[in-house]
């Protein structure tokens, strides 16, 4: 996970202490993103991450831990959806 990501992902993460470091095991509704905050999320990623999500992988299983949505703007940013 990159700083960049991190540094979007932290504000919608209200449990999340501000000293405490993000792990990719991390589960994001534990540390206090809900699906309202999620939609929000989305929007920063894209202005501040340079990725677009596809509707089609705004899923739970995506926003599960901070690692399997990681692995979502990955596979977004090298194009490699389809074969998700």
């Amino acid at each position: 996970m990159d700083q960049a990501f991190i540094d979007t992902l932290r504000p919608h993460l209200r449990y999340l202490a501000a000293d405490q470091e993000l792990r990719p095991e991390d589960r994001l509704r534990d540390l206090g993103l809900n699906s309202m905050q999620a939609i929000d999320l989305v929007f920063d990623l894209e202005d501040n991450v340079g990725v677009l999500l596809p509707d089609d992988q705004l899923t739970d299983a995506n926003f599960e831990t901070a690692g399997t949505l990681w692995q979502a703007v990955e596979s977004a940013r090298s194009g490699d959806l389809a074969t998700r």
